[in-house]
């Protein structure tokens, strides 16, 4: 497997790669595979979101890509201990993804890019340096 493993001085090449969704696809299943050579699988669970992100069969403007775009390339471990919490916590887990997808019908496609340009001048604002 291509290791993508970046060392000191790399921001900008790091940046290039990880905005290319093929790439950061190939970043998501590098770090499953690692999980469970780490013996981690289980333990911990992989969440991706991408600017680009797109579910098969899906149209690349439909909002409903939405639940897994994010402003920058990210990826986010989570204690399946947690999830397992969050589960028990909400009497319907099972519908949030349907009931984000509802939010973001109802916000259209203008509503959701004002949200998306605030979230981005709100991270701009609070970078550091």
């Amino acid at each position: 497997m291509t290791s993508f493993w970046f060392g000191e001085g790399v921001g900008f090449a790091r940046q290039v790669v990880l905005d290319h969704l093929d790439y950061f696809l190939q970043l998501l299943l590098e770090t499953r595979y690692h999980l469970v050579v780490l013996q981690l699988d289980g333990v911990l669970q992989v969440a991706s979101f991408h600017p680009q992100y797109q579910f098969a069969g899906s149209e690349r403007e439909d909002l409903s890509n939405a639940t897994n775009r994010s402003p920058y390339p990210t990826l986010h471990l989570i204690r399946e201990e947690s999830i397992d919490r969050a589960v028990e916590a909400f009497a319907q887990a099972e519908r949030i993804f349907e009931n984000n997808i509802a939010t973001l019908e109802q916000l259209g496609a203008a509503g959701w890019e004002a949200l998306l340009q605030k979230c981005r001048a709100d991270a701009a604002r609070d970078a550091p340096g």
